[in-house]
Formats: C-alpha cells, structure tokens, sequence
C-alpha cells in the first residue's frame, strides 16, 4: 500500500521492494512453515512449503500491481505509467542461479513493449545490466555503461 501511495503522491517514482533475503533464517509461522526456509527455497523446489512461500510474495506483487493498476494517471493507469521488475536470484532450488526468472510489468509510459517472452539463454548479449540500461533508457538516463553492460536490449 506505501509503494502505491509513494508513487500515486508522487513521493517517489522509484522503489526497491526486497521481499527475502536468500541467506536469512526467515520463518514463516503465518503460512504453516515454522522453521528456517533458507535451504528450502534454495535446495527443494519440489517441496509444498516452496511453493507456499513463493505464492505469498507473488500475492504481494499482485496487490501492489493491482493498486497501480486502480490510479488513473490521465488516459493511462499508474501501472501503464510504471515499470515493475520481478526476479530472484535462483530459477529453482539447488542453487540454480543460470536462468534467473525476472518478470517486466507496467508499460514504462507506453515505452515497454509488452507481451513478449524472451529468452537469452545461450546467447551472447544475456546480460542484466543490458536489462537495467534498457530500461534506464526508457526514463531518458542513458549512461555509457552499467556494470558490464553497454548497450540497452533492443527487445525491452
């Protein structure tokens, strides 16, 4: 709900929202799961208890994603205004960090183009910093290089 009125109120456009830290003893007593989720997020993907945690912080992208989507910003919504980026540092368990899942949301002003899936697997521009330039680039911050990264995915 702070995010939403942070960028509805215009107190900020730009927000980092950590839902886990991947080394933590975090518990999760609210879900049922009442003891350290460290290796259970990073060693079992197979587990219910996985999938649980994973669920609750989707369904905090999903009601943030909704109150943006609730704030009319003249013909477009706060959500077509914003650009979400969504991703974890695994693509499963087993520390498996060569395929990390990473979800764009929002239109970036009408600057995004939406409905793709791609897929830099295998290929030589598979960089996330090309990710972050691409989409520093559609707010018109256009820096020569961002870690390894310097030139923006055409495909964002």
């Amino acid at each position: 709900d702070l995010v939403v009125l942070a960028f509805q109120t215009d107190a900020t456009r730009v927000c980092t929202l950590k839902l886990n830290n991947d080394h933590s003893g975090m518990r999760f007593p609210n879900l049922g799961i009442d003891h350290i989720i460290h290796h259970l997020l990073s060693h079992d993907d197979v587990n219910p208890d996985w999938l649980r945690v994973n669920q609750f912080f989707l369904g905090h992208l999903a009601r943030i994603l909704k109150g943006l989507d609730a704030v009319q910003e003249g013909e477009r919504t706060l959500l077509d205004n914003s650009m979400i980026l969504f991703c974890s540092s695994m693509l499963t368990g087993h520390h498996n960090a060569s395929q990390l899942p990473v979800v764009m949301l929002g239109g970036g002003g009408g600057r995004i183009k939406g409905g793709q899936n791609l897929n830099y697997l295998g290929k030589p521009n598979r960089q996330m910093s090309r990710l972050f330039l691409s989409m520093m680039d559609k707010m018109n911050v256009r820096p020569k290089t961002f870690g390894d990264g310097t030139v923006p995915l055409n495909e964002v």
